[in-house]
């Protein structure tokens, strides 16, 4: 498809820099099939479902991934910065970083103050660039590997705030908080599943209350999910890979949910694609292991998921595909026309849709 039919005009005041206080008090949109979109608030969710619906939530946890530091070659040095994405051992991180021209294989790199001449120990990590890629794409090599190497990633690196938000104001110490859910558990994000983000204690309590399932699954969010789409057609779209897992009983709870007419409501686009990665042809959800890069646009035909829970995004992008191919292009088009014209504030740190497609059961 054109990727220009997924462009709008969004006013760039529509972007939000901090999340709403408390989280749950984001507006939601609502949007049935067939009629028009209503105004409610996130904690309405449980109002909106039915006793035995299955959330299902993202418990990746963001880490500290954007990484500063000097590149090493013939006594000269140059600033870079890299942006972790993709583990690939336990030594080795795929990344995009700055500026790619100035790097080569087999470039040591020094990460931290140390990279500097200011300290030792936990202030630098070294690693030695093993592979360049399209785009800045860069794989390196730690000196360190496993635990070692994430209490150094931890120590050294920076919460990685979206581009459309770090351009506009430097990350702080409420960042870590909002950042991050509350339901967070396994370290390897690089960015939030940001759906997740308006849920409280208080709020996932309610949805208890209400009968509602709630089934954590694991996908590792990648920086690849803020690069533009620069191809004109769909089609020559390269998504980037992600690493998740549903574990053998998370999917025997969703499937048997499904079997008593209970419907599967994802929470975030994270949480959908690794559940439509793991369902089979009859709409089963198998166990999974390993990496996606499954790329949903218009056409697509669901097997797994009823309902969704997300946020507002933005033009041309493949999260944006994805909501057109889940609730239908004009559909979708004409929503998000009625949120900017409401007021909705738009994208990580934005209020939250509550979207069911055509063919739920």
């Amino acid at each position: 498809m054109r990727v220009d039919l997924f462009d709008f005009d969004l006013p760039e005041d529509s972007i939000a820099l901090r999340p709403a206080v408390p989280r749950d008090g984001a507006r939601l949109m609502l949007l049935h099939p067939g009629s028009p979109p209503e105004d409610r608030i996130v904690r309405d969710l449980p109002g909106l479902l039915r006793p035995g619906d299955v959330l299902v939530f993202n418990d990746t946890r963001v880490i500290p991934a954007r990484l500063r530091g000097l590149r090493h070659r013939d006594g000269g040095t140059v600033r870079l910065e890299a942006m972790l994405h993709l583990r690939e051992a336990p030594d080795r991180w795929r990344a995009f970083a700055r500026p790619a021209k100035r790097l080569r294989v087999g470039d040591r790199v020094s990460f931290g103050a140390a990279g500097e001449g200011e300290a030792c120990g936990l202030t630098r990590l070294d690693a030695t660039i093993v592979e360049r890629g399209e785009g800045g794409e860069t794989t390196f090599a730690f000196d360190l590997a496993g635990p070692a190497l994430d209490e150094a990633v931890a120590a050294l690196g920076e919460l990685p705030l979206p581009p459309y938000i770090a351009a506009k104001r430097p990350t702080d110490a409420q960042d870590a908080a909002d950042y991050q859910t509350v339901y967070a558990r396994e370290p390897g994000a690089v960015a939030a599943p940001t759906a997740g983000l308006h849920f409280t204690p208080e709020l996932l309590a309610a949805c208890d209350a209400a009968g509602l399932a709630q089934v954590r699954v694991t996908l590792h969010v990648g920086a690849g999910t803020f690069l533009p789409v620069k191809a004109d057609d769909t089609d020559a779209h390269r998504m980037h890979a992600e690493i998740g897992e549903i574990t053998p009983g998370e999917a025997e709870a969703l499937n048997r949910a499904r079997a008593a007419g209970g419907r599967i409501v994802a929470v975030g686009t994270t949480a959908l694609r690794l559940l439509e990665s793991a369902a089979d042809s009859e709409g089963t959800i198998r166990p999974w292991t390993g990496a996606t890069d499954i790329f949903i646009t218009p056409g697509y035909r669901f097997r797994a998921v009823d309902a969704l829970m997300t946020n507002f995004h933005l033009p041309r992008s493949t999260l944006f595909m994805l909501v057109s191919a889940f609730a239908g292009l004009e559909p979708m088009r004409a929503a998000y026309a009625a949120a900017i014209d409401r007021g909705y504030r738009f994208y990580s740190y934005g209020d939250s849709s509550l979207l069911f497609r055509a063919e739920t059961r």
